[in-house]
């Protein structure tokens, strides 16, 4: 059976766990596989490319919820569907996006601060950043 996988080479050529590829079946990402009269779950190379799908959209971020519709799409409104999830998940990473911006602001404002300190009070410098903390939770 030259394009016939078990599921450890399904796992190994993917990259995941063989419990992935039976949690994927389980969640219907992967379209139930033939068994062998031993019992053996068979997949094809096709099975393979869709692990693969599934795990580089979760790297991007896709939530498996979000990954079913993507697969799940068809006919015309396919595009349709997939453009509006591309648009919440680009709004979601813009949103994250700046509030990292801010955080790496923050951090930097911080640093400085801490730096001025030390070296105008090499030997008795008082954290700046440890002082505005404690002010912040007895506000």
């Amino acid at each position: 059976m030259g394009n016939s996988f078990r599921i450890g080479e399904v796992a190994e050529r993917s990259g995941v766990s063989i419990d992935t590829v039976r949690y994927y079946e389980r969640r219907n990402l992967l379209p139930a596989a033939p068994r062998t009269p031993g019992g053996y779950r068979i997949f094809n190379s096709e099975t393979i490319d869709r692990v693969l799908f599934i795990k580089q959209a979760q790297d991007l971020g896709f939530s498996l919820d979000e990954i079913s519709n993507l697969l799940s799409t068809n006919g015309s409104s396919e595009c349709r569907r997939v453009r509006d999830l591309l648009d919440a998940k680009l709004t979601e990473l813009d949103a994250r996006l700046k509030s990292m911006h801010e955080f790496h602001d923050k951090l930097t404002r911080y640093l400085a601060e801490c730096e001025e300190e030390l070296k105008r009070y090499p030997d008795s410098a008082e954290c700046p950043v440890v002082i505005e903390i404690a002010h912040a939770e007895r506000a």
